[in-house]
């Protein structure tokens, strides 16, 4: 297990949620697909402003859930483009978790790397603005 970050990283996280306990098994653990699915919203909104535009998810490149996330952790989402292609970006996204926000317990909880196609008014793939004819 990862010991505790003692405080969030630098920069504004893209995204901010509290699960709640519908988003929870009844033992109070938030289920893994309700994160992935906050991950890839997370993801996509550098990747829609790089694209600038719509996008669709086309993989998810890596995943992994270090911490698990409990019901009323304040999770702060963090997403980087570190890849651009012809038509896809490619978004690094951490999460970490406030655990208690009286004794401020922060944890990071998840990574994950997903890659996004830009995609025209009939959904199918378009080139990003600003690209080479190069890569995907």
């Amino acid at each position: 297990m990862e010991e505790p970050a003692n405080a969030l990283p630098d920069g504004i996280p893209v995204l901010r949620v509290v699960p709640m306990p519908a988003d929870a098994n009844i033992h109070g653990d938030v289920f893994g697909g309700w994160i992935m699915s906050q991950v890839d919203i997370a993801g996509s909104l550098p990747a829609v402003r790089r694209a600038n535009g719509r996008v669709a998810t086309v993989a998810v490149n890596s995943f992994v859930f270090r911490q698990p996330v409990f019901v009323g952790d304040l999770l702060s989402f963090y997403a980087d483009v570190v890849k651009v292609g012809r038509t896809s970006v490619t978004v690094f996204v951490e999460v970490y978790a406030q655990r208690n926000r009286l004794i401020d317990e922060v944890v990071k909880v998840t990574e994950a790397t997903l890659t996004y196609v830009a995609t025209d008014e009939e959904r199918r793939p378009r080139v990003l603005p600003g690209s080479s004819s190069g890569g995907i």
